[in-house]
């Protein structure tokens, strides 16, 4: 999938996470993160954040998160909406890819 435009997902509530995707100007992928929790967990987040990407096809994007104590599986839902949302999409897969 391609980026189309800037798009958005999630809150800056307790528990969650906001995250802004946008196109990457130098073909790369990057990831911006801000929470209170970045020392302990900052690499877990960008992972999940990565992987996301990885599952629905993107290779350069320009990402940015600003973390509120999200758990992984909101991280996961969050980063997921907004790539298909950058993309345009109208076709998300609700199934997890097995391996």
């Amino acid at each position: 999938m391609e980026i189309k435009k800037i798009a958005s997902a999630g809150t800056l509530e307790s528990s969650d996470i906001l995250i802004k995707i946008e196109k990457s100007e130098n073909e790369d992928f990057s990831i911006y993160l801000d929470s209170p929790v970045k020392k302990q967990f900052g690499k877990q987040i960008k992972k999940v954040i990565k992987e996301a990407a990885e599952e629905v096809g993107i290779n350069f994007a320009k990402v940015t998160a600003i973390d509120k104590g999200a758990l992984d599986c909101v991280i996961r839902a969050r980063a997921l909406s907004a790539f298909y949302r950058a993309c345009d999409s109208q076709k998300f897969k609700w199934e997890k890819k097995n391996g």
